[in-house]
């Protein structure tokens, strides 16, 4: 059996034994960025929105009430705030379902630091590796025709070890008919480490 390539970024399943019920918190991305997908880590910038946004079903958003957002730079070291999960609608086109590069709209993240999420691994992860830290990898760019992302748990250029400044911590294998532990493309479930609201723990 092979597991199929599935790209979708990270994908939040769970809080504390607990489903996860959509829990999110708005945030601002300026017209001068890369595009983004749903499942793309980022990171909050230092800085928030300098004028009004005007969100379509959502209301009105006054000056810095919505922190700045860019996609995280992948590797150890680099903190996440947290995984996108949506988009406010875009009037122009409202099949749109994720961000083209250089367009200001509010993506939705799901920033709590204790929420656990699926991720695709790039190679393979086995039993032995449950507990390590690991961080996430780019190679291939999100999807404009699913809107997911294309990030994926590294495991090839930077692997899996106790390492308390990676960005995530992998917990277990999702126990699926479709998941096969150990082997390439397998998913696995971990929680951010590496989180700018908490601080990261080296892995077992």
């Amino acid at each position: 059996m092979s597991n199929a390539d599935t790209r979708f970024g990270l994908r939040p399943i769970g809080r504390n034994g607990t489903p996860w019920t959509g829990q999110a918190q708005p945030y601002y991305i300026p017209n001068d960025g890369s595009a983004m997908f749903i499942g793309d880590a980022v990171v909050k910038t230092s800085t928030a929105n300098t004028a009004e946004v005007k969100v379509p079903g959502a209301g009105v958003f006054d000056i810095a009430t919505l922190p700045e957002i860019t996609p995280v730079t992948v590797g150890d070291g680099n903190p996440i705030t947290g995984v996108i999960v949506g988009f406010s609608p875009d009037p122009d086109n409202l099949n749109r379902i994720h961000n083209p590069a250089s367009t200001e709209r509010v993506a939705y993240v799901c920033d709590d630091p204790n929420v656990y999420f699926e991720i695709q691994a790039d190679g393979a992860i086995a039993a032995t590796q449950i507990g390590l830290n690991a961080v996430l990898i780019a190679t291939h760019a999100g999807s404009a025709v699913t809107g997911l992302s294309g990030m994926e748990l590294d495991t090839t250029s930077d692997v899996p070890a106790a390492t308390a400044t990676n960005q995530l911590t992998i917990l277990r294998q999702v126990n699926r008919p479709d998941n096969e532990p150990n082997l390439i493309h397998n998913k696995v479930i971990v929680k951010i480490n590496n989180h700018t609201e908490a601080h990261g723990v080296v892995g077992i």
